[in-house]
């Protein structure tokens, strides 16, 4: 495949399913040299569709059959242009709506501009992004990267509070050129009081992320709903700035593993799996005390090299009188 063509991966969180729309290749390995975003520029076309999963939920998908919640991934470089053709298969308008990237309102995704879609209709939704730079009167442009998400903006009400209540909603990344690429990209959507809207199971909500020791991990986590809530790792640590990396010694940012999110915040950071602390079943969860109490949490769970997770045993397998060392299977994956 081209190194700037569509990367389609298969993407594991528990149960759920999707497909990666990134653009650019992946990192080889955090202990030798890790590729970096190539230069912007392209002009990228793709397919989404909005259905309704089995359970009740809304998604997106890349094709029919294929929604989940979080949507797919959708990754670029500052300088893109991304049109998607949105086919809406509900029974209900709907949309698409993007933070952080340039459109002009017919690409809003909002009733008030008449760019959401009818039921069975189609739309195509132009994203631009730009790279950082002087204007014309001496003020500096900041670029589009960041971690950004997208999400109806119609389904229920004016704002589509139906439509992310229910799982419309996915993660956007804009890289510069030259910012380090991820083995692999993870998305945790606090969502009201559920994790990427799963219902509890086995004590927590959140999905169980996989990686090896080594792994470059990169974390994209985005808040809907009606809560204000805390986004902690265990183990693991990041800078608070637009890559989660530090650039030298002397970079001011402040190194955290706890962040206040509020609905439609958005940030991502990258972290070396197991660095420091070895391998192990890591906890992510809300630290709102009531909200992780609540199912709030999922597990980090960070493999060494031969697959097994010391201490770690997966649900259910102490009923079944069964010892496994890791979970599910290696390679890219996200959710």
């Amino acid at each position: 495949m081209d190194r700037r063509g569509f990367n389609r991966r298969v993407l594991l969180g528990g149960a759920a399913v999707a497909t990666s729309l990134s653009l650019g290749p992946r990192a080889a390995s955090a202990e030798g040299p890790a590729s970096t975003a190539p230069p912007g520029g392209a002009v990228r076309h793709l397919k989404l569709y909005m259905e309704k999963l089995p359970d009740g939920r809304l998604g997106y998908g890349p094709a029919k059959g294929e929604a989940t919640v979080p949507g797919p991934l959708i990754e670029l470089t500052e300088g893109d242009t991304l049109h998607i053709e949105v086919e809406n298969t509900l029974d209900v308008a709907a949309s698409l709506h993007v933070h952080g990237l340039d459109y002009e309102t017919s690409s809003d995704g909002t009733r008030m501009n008449h760019s959401d879609i009818e039921p069975g209709g189609t739309r195509t939704y132009t994203w631009r992004t730009h790279a950082p730079g002087r204007r014309a009167d001496g003020t500096w442009r900041t670029g589009s990267a960041g971690y950004w998400h997208y999400h109806d903006h119609v389904v229920g009400t004016e704002h589509g509070t139906v439509g992310i209540r229910k799982g419309l909603y996915g993660p956007v990344i804009v890289r510069r050129k030259g910012d380090l690429l991820p083995d692999v990209t993870h998305t945790i959507v606090f969502n009201d009081m559920t994790i990427n809207n799963r219902p509890a199971h086995a004590g927590h909500q959140g999905p169980d992320l996989e990686a090896t020791v080594g792994d470059r991990v990169e974390f994209v986590m985005i808040t809907h709903g009606e809560y204000y809530h805390t986004f902690h790792l265990h183990g693991h640590r990041w800078a608070d700035n637009r890559t989660g990396l530090l650039t030298g010694p002397d970079d001011p940012s402040q190194v955290i593993d706890n962040k206040i999110v509020g609905p439609a915040d958005s940030f991502g950071f990258q972290v070396i799996a197991g660095e420091g602390v070895g391998a192990g079943a890591w906890m992510y969860h809300c630290h709102v005390q009531s909200h992780s109490d609540m199912g709030m949490v999922g597990l980090f769970l960070v493999k060494k090299p031969d697959g097994t997770i010391p201490g770690y045993e997966p649900h259910g397998a102490h009923e079944a009188g069964e010892t496994h060392g890791a979970a599910g299977t290696g390679g890219a994956h996200e959710h």
